[in-house]
Formats: C-alpha cells, structure tokens, sequence
C-alpha cells in the first residue's frame, strides 16, 4: 500500500510549525500506524534527515502514551482503541493521511507530534492516590467493597492519561480526566477519607494548569479510547459542590 501523508512538523513550542508532504510506499496492510511512521523515520534516516517525533512507549493500548489526531481525529477512525492499535488495512490505498498533534495550550509541543502532557501528572500529584500507612498489606477481607462500586472504581481506573479528551474538546478541558480519577478513588472505601480535600485539590490545579471549562458536547466521550463516560464529570462537580460548601461551614 501506498500513503501520502501530511505530517505536523515544529520543532519546539516557540517556533512556527507547518505541514510538511511525504510519500510512503510498500506498506503493509498488517502494520500498525506506529510501524508505519517507524518506516518513514528509517527512511528519513538513511537520506541523513530530521527524523518525525511522536510519543509512544507499549504499544498496546495500555500506557496513553500515543496520541496523535489522523485526518481530524484522535487516534484516528476507529473507535475505541489507542493510535498504535491502528493498522493500516483501515485505509485505503493511495490515501492522503493528515497527522497532527494534541492541539491545547496545556499540552505545549515538544517537537514534531509529540507534546508535554506533565500537566496530567501535577493533577495526579495534587492529591490523585490514597494515602496509606507503610508495613505489612493489610488482610484483603477486612475493607469489603460491594460488587457495584467495585465495578465502578475499575470502569473509571481503565483512563490510560492518552488526552485525547483535552485534544477534542473545544476548550481543551481536562473535565473527563480528572472526573475519572476523582470517582475512581471516591467510590472506594479507601477513598472516602480524603475525598473531599482530593476533589478540591485536584480541581484546582486542573484549573491552574490552563485547561478549558467542560463544552457539554461530550466530544471527550466519543473520542475517549477507554470508553470513559461523561456521567463521572457530573459526579465530580457534585462531589466539588459538596466539598466546598462543608469547608465552608
């Protein structure tokens, strides 16, 4: 299969980006979006060029370190799954393919595709874990958790950090993110101790960080590789309202 793709080149935050035409050909249909570009960068390599940066790490849809927009979209055209889940068999020989990165200004470009997501890790940071006691684990029967907030912690633990919900948002909010680690720790046992310093903590610094307010066009739910429901934004804001209102009193 032959591609022509239009690839986003930058390369640094500070300096004008561009789109810039290259041609690949013999590529398998079983290859992975990710192998692909991994052939046009040896490629680039062996002509002595700049390679194309993009982030990636395991390669199996687990870590949301891949993330890219394939002709508007992110992760590409089907749903459901990460950009090194693609394969190329999903495209059509001869088709013009436009990549481009995460586009929000709390994601600033690194280079190329690949842009800084440490903002996700500073909300983790502010308060996104349960503080526990150091020594021995504690016996696993003695904190019973029913069957139905089991499920929901795990639903919302599923969120791999990719931000492809910040990338398809109009106003580049973090608004699902946050909400699924906010409602994974929450519905928790464990978690209820610090719940209401944790919802406002990190809903703070979601907001120092730059990210946009929630558009309510749920774009993040559709685009979300994990299938994370926009319901859990609900659940967080009634979770701050609560939170700020008890500190208040």
């Amino acid at each position: 299969m032959n591609f022509s793709l239009k690839i986003w080149r930058q390369q640094n935050a500070q300096t004008p980006g561009k789109i810039v035409d290259y041609q690949v050909t013999d590529i398998s249909p079983e290859m992975s979006f990710l192998e692909m570009l991994d052939s046009l960068n040896q490629k680039l390599i062996e002509k002595g060029e700049s390679v194309i940066v993009f982030d990636h790490d395991c390669r199996e849809g687990i870590c949301g370190q891949c993330g890219i927009f394939i002709n508007g979209q992110a992760h590409g055209p089907v749903p459901n799954i990460t950009t090194c889940q693609l394969h190329m068999r999903h495209f059509c020989d001869g088709d013009a393919i436009y990549i481009e990165p995460w586009r929000a200004n709390a994601f600033p470009i690194i280079k190329d595709l690949m842009v800084d997501r440490s903002a996700f890790d500073r909300i983790i940071e502010a308060d996104g874990y349960i503080s526990v006691s150091t020594g021995a684990a504690p016996e696993a029967n003695s904190t019973p958790i029913a069957k139905e907030k089991a499920e929901k912690a795990f639903d919302t633990a599923a969120c791999i950090g990719c931000g492809a919900c910040v990338a398809s948002c109009k106003n580049s909010s973090a608004m699902l993110f946050v909400s699924a680690k906010v409602v994974h720790l929450n519905s928790l046992p464990q978690g209820k101790i610090e719940a209401k310093k944790r919802v406002i903590t990190m809903v703070n610094q979601m907001n120092q960080e730059g990210f946009g307010s929630c558009t309510n066009t749920l774009a993040c739910e559709v685009e979300c590789p994990k299938q994370i429901s926009a319901a859990n934004i609900a659940k967080m804001n009634w979770e701050y309202i609560k939170a700020v209102i008890m500190n208040e009193q």
